[in-house]
């Protein structure tokens, strides 16, 4: 299949074009590098040195003979995208280009608008591309769970059952997001499926969970081909961020009381569900929806596991519970199906104690690019930054925290320290190439 990536130079992104590659597929990645312009904004840098995309691509090519066409750009200029649409003819697009931190959407105003505009128009310019050059190519969409919200419900795969007043229906399941970046999906999931039953395109909106891990068997091929790993407080997932701490011995940042359960999968499992959807297009007309996780755990299940983790490699692991800067139920019923990608002979990988020790010394192996004050949280949902002033931290560092569990022998240092800076997004609407 001929197969294009956008957002290829991102976590997500470039694990699943090289793994498509590798496959046999014909890809192309599409990307205008702003994921990395953001880590400038921030101050921050991914844990793992990710060299650039010129020269991951050459040492793809001489590892494998396989080339990966590149189109450097941007998805919310519509020449730019419909050119390349109409260039490399896809059989599928894997839309991985977006604004994809609920944190950075929540900043301030300037933030939450360049995320809505850069996410829905950038979608909006790719539905209508596809529809005058390529309209029977299949649109293989990254969601989020996020866009379901923690209904006191079971979570269906992204239609439900309805009976009112004696009469039934099969209905888009309710969406409850928790930020401007999960609205945003939210609008993306409404438009593809509109498109698709006005325009008859073909797409699947695959709603993903937490992604953790670093190695594929692609990227595990040489150096050069490392992935990101993100620890810091707008980017950075909860499990990196808590291999993290563990690993320069800083407690384990908790949000309040820890019981947010969501989602979570191996980005191995990310790429296999990437290409089973590929392989198995949707109909013309047809807009599905697969949950894309393999596991739940609560945030205090999370930390629990690294704690143990840490024990093993002779480290002092501590929790410290801090205010939650996010408007979110802290204890909430979370049961969620996600049974049609298995169907589709998806074989997951489960977060073990192996894996967890393999992110643990990824950790500690480049701890000394950490930078602790950026795993703490800046941003307040109920108290955004005023365009005009910095809004105050919400939460002090958890050195000076009262710690509520402590286990393991002593630690090494604690990384580098630094305040954290004001963030504003980039002066140019551009679409982020990379998920999370």
């Amino acid at each position: 299949m001929r197969i294009a990536v956008l957002g290829g130079d991102g976590y997500c992104g470039w694990a699943t074009a090289l793994h498509l590659s590798k496959r046999g597929h014909s890809v192309a990645i599409v990307d205008n590098f702003i994921r990395r312009q953001w880590d400038h904004e921030l101050g921050v840098q991914t844990l793992t040195p990710i060299q650039p995309l010129s020269d991951r691509l050459k040492v793809w090519q001489q590892l494998t003979g396989k080339t990966i066409e590149l189109f450097v750009g941007d998805v919310t200029e519509y020449d730019f995208l419909s050119s390349m649409i109409q260039t490399f003819k896809p059989d599928a697009v894997v839309h991985y280009a977006e604004q994809r931190a609920a944190p950075y959407s929540m900043i301030d105003r300037k933030h939450a608008v360049f995320t809505q505009v850069n996410n829905v128009v950038g979608t909006l310019n790719l539905l209508f591309a596809l529809r005058e050059f390529q309209p029977d190519c299949h649109l293989v969409k990254l969601g989020t769970m996020g866009e379901y919200g923690t209904p006191n419900i079971d979570i269906e795969e992204g239609y439900i059952t309805i009976e009112h007043n004696g009469r039934k229906d099969v209905l888009p399941y309710p969406k409850q997001p928790g930020s401007f970046y999960h609205l945003s999906k939210v609008h993306d999931s409404h438009n593809i499926m509109f498109t698709c039953k006005i325009w008859g395109l073909r797409a699947t909106d695959l709603n993903q969970g937490v992604v953790y891990g670093t190695m594929t068997d692609e990227v595990a091929l040489d150096e050069a081909l490392i992935n990101r790993f993100d620890y810091d407080e707008v980017f950075g997932t909860v499990l990196n961020r808590f291999c993290v701490q563990a690993a320069i011995g800083s407690p384990l940042t908790v949000y309040g009381k820890g019981g947010q359960t969501r989602g979570f999968l191996d980005i191995r499992d990310t790429v296999r569900c990437i290409e089973l959807a590929c392989l198995n297009p949707a109909a013309p007309g047809e807009f599905r929806v697969f949950n894309q996780f393999t596991e739940q755990f609560s945030v205090l299940d999370l930390a629990q596991m690294v704690k143990a983790a840490g024990r093993k490699l002779g480290l002092t692991v501590s929790v410290a519970h801090l205010p939650d800067p996010r408007v979110e139920a802290e204890e909430h019923y979370y049961n969620a199906k996600h049974s049609k990608l298995i169907e589709l002979g998806l074989k997951p990988h489960f977060l073990s104690d192996s894996l967890l020790d393999s992110l643990m010394n990824v950790a500690m192996k480049y701890r000394d690019r950490v930078d602790a004050a950026k795993m703490m949280p800046q941003v307040n949902w109920r108290k955004p930054h005023n365009d005009r002033r910095e809004a105050a931290p919400v939460a002090k560092d958890p050195l000076t925290e009262p710690v509520l569990e402590t286990v393991g022998a002593p630690s090494g240092g604690n990384g580098k320290n630094g305040k954290s800076n004001g963030a504003r997004p980039a002066t140019k609407r551009r679409a982020e190439f990379s998920r999370a």
